[in-house]
């Protein structure tokens, strides 16, 4: 944890309420993108990020050591798994994935910078078979990819974040990224 995001925390506890804003504004697009992926639609999301800022906001004090962002992360994960687990696993078909962090294009498929209406209707199918792809799989797997991915953790936070070795967390994206390449082969032999 930087500094800036050590006071943060120091003067949340305190009392400050711009700090706790801060912290906020500093990791809240960043902790909407990936619970956006965790979850099955938006206002899931949000839910699971007004929660997962709650916990933040009443368990400040709890945090031990100097990692912020793998303590938050580890927070919205839990908040994620749990949520998920509470409901039915059904996904729409009809179902978008709306994303404002700018990153949710980097899993899907191979860019494309044309603007022919048949190309980006291509690229369109092909983000959402990869979105499907991803959604489908196991949450550990799935939440394993999009830590590391998505949000760049190294495997080493990505372990804190979800409470296991290293070892596990290269075992759960190499089970993760060998399914996509089944589940996603048309799209796997065009990246090669």
């Amino acid at each position: 944890m930087n500094d800036t995001d050590k006071s943060l925390i120091d003067a949340h506890i305190q009392g400050d309420p711009t700090a706790f804003a801060e912290l906020v504004r500093r990791y809240g697009d960043s902790m909407l993108g990936y619970l956006m992926r965790m979850s099955r639609s938006r206002e899931q999301a949000e839910d699971f990020f007004q929660e997962t800022f709650k916990r933040v906001y009443e368990k400040a004090h709890t945090l031990r050591g100097n990692r912020f962002k793998p303590w938050l992360f580890t927070i919205a994960t839990r908040v994620a798994i749990d949520g998920l687990r509470k409901q039915p696993h059904c996904v729409s078909l009809n179902q978008n994935l709306d994303c404002d962090n700018g990153r949710c294009e980097q899993l899907s498929a191979v860019a494309d910078t044309s603007w022919e209406p048949s190309q980006k209707a291509v690229r369109a199918e092909r983000k959402e078979q990869v979105r499907l792809a991803v959604e489908s799989l196991p949450e550990r797997q799935r939440a394993t990819l999009i830590l590391a991915y998505y949000q760049q953790l190294s495997y080493s936070e990505v372990a804190q974040v979800l409470g296991c070795t290293i070892g596990t967390v290269k075992t759960q994206m190499f089970r993760a990224l060998k399914t996509l390449s089944q589940r996603l082969p048309d799209i796997s032999e065009e990246m090669r």
